[in-house]
């Protein structure tokens, strides 16, 4: 398998992981944009920085649940779902960490085929965890 096939794997997972880390007991999470609650496989794994080539794109503080509507139109609008992400992210990581994120979000990252496996690795094994805690609503 390509690193590029690895890549997109890995980012399936994450964007996976990250709405089962958010979701309850029961499978509910949240758009962290709008606040609609549905089902984890129902929402999105949003990314607050656009996932790109950027270092930011396989990093789990970049990526949050989004309701589709929010995470494919709202963010790309600048609007108001994208003024909320950014209230949303200061809240979770601190301003200092956004401005950092912002200014970074361009430096290109270079990683190869094994790093991708390990990450894969390492999510998979995350999302068995959330698997096994929310094994009712799966």
């Amino acid at each position: 398998m390509s690193s590029k096939a690895i890549k997109a794997k890995c980012l399936t997972a994450l964007q996976l992981l990250t709405r089962m880390k958010a979701a309850d007991e029961n499978g509910i999470a949240q758009c962290v944009t709008c606040g609609k609650k549905d089902h984890y496989k129902e929402l999105q794994g949003g990314h607050f920085i656009p996932r790109g080539h950027t270092k930011w794109c396989l990093d789990q503080r970049n990526v949050w649940p989004q309701c589709p509507y929010c995470n494919l139109w709202g963010m790309k609008s600048g609007g108001t779902a994208a003024q909320a992400y950014t209230l949303f992210m200061i809240n979770q990581v601190g301003q200092d960490f956004v401005d950092e994120m912002i200014r970074t979000k361009s430096e290109p990252v270079k990683m190869y085929k094994t790093d991708y496996e390990e990450i894969l690795a390492e999510l998979n094994e995350q999302i068995k965890t959330q698997e096994d805690r929310l094994c009712g609503s799966i």
